[in-house]
């Protein structure tokens, strides 16, 4: 199975290397960033961090926030 892989990727690098080289990066990134130890870490600081920040928001502007131009 693997002998057969190895045999199609060759011959398919041989032919459009154009088309292997783009889908084999994009394969790998995938793959690496999937067991990369950062991605547990960032995983957890973004399960600690809230989404919800209190911010002023367009029903929020009154008048105690801004003062009446002269």
């Amino acid at each position: 199975m693997a002998r057969r892989l190895v045999m199609y990727l060759k011959d398919a690098w041989t032919k459009e290397p154009v088309w292997v080289s783009p889908f084999t990066i994009g394969g790998l990134a995938i793959i690496l960033s999937a067991v990369s130890p950062f991605t547990k870490y960032a995983t957890m600081i973004n399960q600690a961090m809230p989404y919800n920040y209190p911010a002023y928001g367009p029903h929020e502007i009154g008048k105690e926030y801004y003062l009446p131009m002269k």
